[in-house]
């Protein structure tokens, strides 16, 4: 087995050998997704690209008070890693709880007041800072909520939907050609083609172009739930995080938001998908990170759910198993509360291959080409 350490700025580099037997099932798996051999591969040269978004050793806390006024820090994310390169969909899957909504509040800037954070997280190559975040939230970096309140209750859809007039720049008369430049492109003009494009968007998904003049309450919730889709896809931005944006969408319209993703990451820009539902990132992402208990404890190709032998963390496995195609095979016990979890591994509880050597620090390891925090791999590294 190819196992190595991972170290940093190696983690994509690391554990790319792969055996005959795994690339026959991994081009089998490509050949029944209708993917290509390139398609499937080309993440492979990662390494030589800047990450559009890289996180590294996140950590989130929120300070509580626990019986009067005894203040206690409650850690909720645990040395979290993701990268998401140009090109890419990152699905980030896990159960209720994990953490995954809290790494994109993390990523836009709007965790609570009472949260801290430790970690480096970087857009673009530059620290991501507050200030930046402030300043790239809604115009590089867009969010597709996975609350419907995020939508303006006193704002008619539409406007929503078209949102500010720095993004309309952006778009129709570019963000760096000045003031002369927007006037030459004409204010009628301009609202002529962002009406243009929200009514080519509404009825893709749809919805007619009277929704534009409803509010937020005259919605169902699957109307609300494709309009906030709309506010991310109407602009031209770098990343887009998407947490759970397709419930209450049916199957076809869940399956085109999917196809919008993979056309705009096929673009050069990024995504990150958070979701629960695996069998439908299977379809369109490029890599799966698998969180549990506010940590990663795998990464992995898409192409290597081909086979659950080719799964690292015993977790991933419990996932697959349980997709409607495998039989909804149910893994015994519950996800332990932060403020119950167990030293090491938090998944060690509920593992059939648990030792001695899992309630201590578990390194990532390279595996294969993907990352796995698995004392199975590493305690003979």
């Amino acid at each position: 087995m190819d196992i190595q350490m991972c170290k940093p700025g190696e983690n994509e580099k690391a554990g790319k050998m792969i055996t005959e037997k795994e690339e026959i099932k991994k081009t089998e798996f490509d050949i029944k997704n209708g993917r290509s051999e390139r398609e499937t591969f080309e993440c492979d040269g990662c390494a030589d690209q800047q990450p559009i978004l890289d996180i590294k050793d996140l950590t989130i806390s929120f300070s509580r008070y626990d019986r009067g006024w005894n203040k206690t820090d409650l850690e909720v994310i645990h040395s979290l890693d993701v990268e998401v390169y140009p090109g890419e969909i990152v699905a980030v899957v896990g159960s209720s709880g994990s953490g995954k909504s809290l790494l994109a509040h993390s990523v836009l800037g709007i965790l609570p007041e009472n949260s801290s954070m430790s970690g480096t997280m970087e857009f673009d190559g530059e620290p991501l800072t507050p200030e930046r975040k402030a300043e790239l939230r809604g115009s590089e970096i867009v969010f597709i909520p996975q609350s419907v309140d995020f939508l303006d209750p006193l704002m008619k859809v539409g406007r929503q939907i078209i949102g500010e007039t720095k993004k309309r720049q952006k778009l129709f008369c570019g963000a760096d050609q000045g003031k002369r430049q927007k006037l030459f492109c004409g204010a009628d003009r301009e609202k002529r083609q962002e009406e243009a494009r929200m009514r080519e968007l509404l009825a893709r998904y749809g919805l007619a172009d009277e929704v534009a003049d409803l509010y937020p309450f005259e919605l169902s919730g699957g109307m609300a739930r494709r309009v906030l889709l709309l506010t991310a896809l109407m602009w031209q931005p770098r990343l887009i995080i998407a947490d759970e944006p397709t419930p209450g969408m049916d199957l076809a319209l869940a399956k085109q938001a999917m196809q919008d993703f993979r056309t705009f990451a096929d673009d050069g820009n990024g995504v990150l998908l958070i979701t629960h539902d695996l069998e439908l990132a299977l379809e369109v992402a490029d890599r799966i990170v698998v969180f549990y208990a506010g940590t990663t404890v795998e990464e992995a190709k898409v192409t290597d759910f081909a086979d659950e032998t080719l799964l690292r963390h015993p977790y991933t496995r419990a996932l697959y198993e349980a997709l409607p195609g495998r039989g909804f095979a149910a893994l015994p016990g519950t996800q332990p509360y932060v403020k119950d979890l167990p030293a090491g591994c938090p998944f060690a509880p509920r593992c059939a291959d648990r030792r001695e050597a899992c309630d201590g620090e578990i390194p990532v390891a390279c595996v294969r080409g993907g990352r796995v925090r698995c004392i199975l791999y590493t305690e003979n590294s």
